[in-house]
């Protein structure tokens, strides 16, 4: 059933039943409740709501109102309103250098992944840079989409130098566990964290509202000896993820 089925008049709205943006409001929040309204979903608008439910827009956003009050609907000014996230945020310090499959396994949350893509390539020029590569050299990436709890949380991009990953498809489950078999797990990084707006293809991995809020991640890691070991570019949700840092007085 689609959103304009689901709030078609016939059968809910009934003359007796008391107010009819009291009405809506219950039928918008069993849309939300049933799944039909997804968790990061934009309502239609006010306009097309009315038009389907012969409402007036008063009333439409009477209900809309409501339920926002309520924090079932989120209202941002210029983009609409909004199905809340009922999800938890995780907290995520910037001062542990983990791989995701051990942070949700720390949280008691168990993590999979879907390969978006995983093998030899040549590098991009972002690759050759973070990397120091030579122009004629191949890089090993893995991308994927992340999950916790069956939840979307990241996609992540990993490129790693040839003779630190000569083979992606060693990678099932943590690139930590395998980089640490090996005798080559990063023992620091650099990390650089943007807002961003999710593009169409990202939000939809995600499962989210296109335009949502995210964050960008670039991370590079490096050995003991400072050699660059990975280079990292994730997407993360906006609604998943509070990331925090300790901060000490700098002594002078």
């Amino acid at each position: 059933m689609n959103v304009a089925e689901f709030l078609s008049p016939r059968g809910w709205l009934v003359p007796e039943d008391g107010p009819r943006y009291v009405q809506l409001r219950k039928r918008l929040a069993e849309g939300v409740e049933r799944g039909i309204l997804k968790a990061g979903s934009s309502l239609p608008p006010e306009r097309e709501i009315a038009s389907i439910t012969d409402l007036s827009r008063v009333t439409v956003r009477k209900a809309i109102r409501a339920l926002a009050e309520e924090g079932v609907i989120v209202q941002k000014q210029g983009s609409g309103s909004f199905v809340a996230s009922s999800a938890p945020q995780i907290e995520q310090s910037l001062s542990r250098l983990t791989s995701f499959t051990e942070d949700m396994s720390r949280r008691g949350m168990a993590s999979t992944s879907r390969w978006l893509e995983r093998g030899v390539f040549m590098p991009s020029p972002d690759e050759v840079l973070a990397l120091a590569l030579s122009q004629d050299a191949s890089v090993s990436r893995l991308a994927r989409l992340r999950t916790a709890d069956e939840r979307p949380m990241a996609i992540e991009r990993a490129s790693l130098p040839m003779d630190i990953l000569p083979n992606p498809l060693l990678v099932e489950t943590s690139l930590y566990e395998v980089l640490e078999a090996s005798g080559l797990r990063p023992v620091r990084a650099l990390q650089k964290i943007s807002a961003i707006n999710l593009r169409r293809a990202d939000a939809e991995l995600l499962d989210v509202a296109e335009g949502e809020a995210g964050l960008r991640i670039e991370r590079t890691s490096y050995l003991a000896d400072g050699r660059v070991v990975e280079f990292t570019q994730s997407i993360y949700r906006g609604d998943a993820y509070n990331f925090v840092a300790e901060l000490r007085l700098a002594k002078e």
